[in-house]
């Protein structure tokens, strides 16, 4: 994706994000950040509303993050783990003792990596994660069919190995896609709605009545599931725009975009 979804070298990256993250005003997150929603389209579209998830990193230094995210090209069942991440900010470390605790979890997990080949989905968060976290560890996710039955197995394998864990969770989505912004903007409440009321039965629900709210609500639903379980009581919408908000951007064929964060109280 390196050099058409985001630029092609370190410097231009750096100059992107941090513009992206000097504009970002996201409200206060109480307490102990757990997990992030963040969208994953190319840069320029994404980047202005998910800067403002990942400016409350800030500071923050050899972190692991756990990131699931949808599979947009191949179809299977279950949760693809992968081995290496890199781009042109370098190759990022995987968290083996994690990556390996979730594949030994149960069924849930297994280890493909052919499954992210061409995969945007998670790529597109690392040019912020890279910028923004030294020492950056991975375990990269990507989610098949998105079912309820596998975000809930997602959701019990990340709680029980990530219990006692300095780890964050992100997950990876766009919200309706190339609908008229009025369209989009009233199906995107209803997501929006869900997140911030810490709901992701709900969200479940609304996905299973229409799959047009957001290619990764399997990942949102798990994520949100495992952050509760990992003290997570609150969910902060940081951030919400769509693609025809860039420069003279087409405002009658849009992608929705989301920035949250998940937090439990302070320590």
């Amino acid at each position: 994706m390196a050099g058409s979804w985001y630029p092609g070298t370190p410097a231009a990256i750096a100059a992107e994000v941090e513009g992206y993250l000097a504009s970002a005003r996201p409200p206060a997150v109480p307490g102990r950040l757990v997990g992030l929603i963040s969208p994953h389209a190319g840069l320029r579209y994404s980047g202005p509303v998910a800067a403002h998830g990942y400016g409350l990193l800030r500071g923050r230094s050899r972190l692991t993050v756990v990131m699931v995210g949808p599979s947009h090209h191949a179809a299977f069942d279950g949760v693809a783990d992968r081995k290496s991440v890199e781009t042109p900010l370098g190759r990022v470390p995987i968290a083996e003792d994690i990556a390996g605790a979730l594949l030994a979890a149960g069924p849930a997990v297994c280890d493909d990596p052919e499954m992210h080949r061409d995969e945007h989905s998670l790529e597109m968060q690392l040019p912020f994660l890279q910028h923004v976290v030294p020492g950056l560890r991975l375990v990269p996710l990507l989610m098949g069919s998105q079912s309820r039955e596998e975000a809930d197995s997602l959701a019990e394998a990340l709680a029980r190995v990530l219990a006692g864990r300095d780890v964050l969770l992100v997950a990876s989505s766009d919200l309706s896609h190339y609908q008229p912004a009025r369209v989009a903007n009233r199906l995107d409440a209803e997501v929006a709605e869900c997140v911030g009321r810490f709901d992701p039965e709900g969200l479940m629900a609304r996905l299973e009545r229409r799959h047009d709210h957001a290619c990764g609500g399997g990942p949102m639903v798990a994520v949100m599931k495992a952050a509760r379980s990992l003290g997570a009581d609150r969910a902060t919408v940081l951030r919400y725009g769509d693609s025809g908000d860039v420069g003279e951007g087409d405002k009658s064929r849009v992608v929705g975009y989301l920035s949250a964060a998940l937090s439990a109280p302070a320590a």
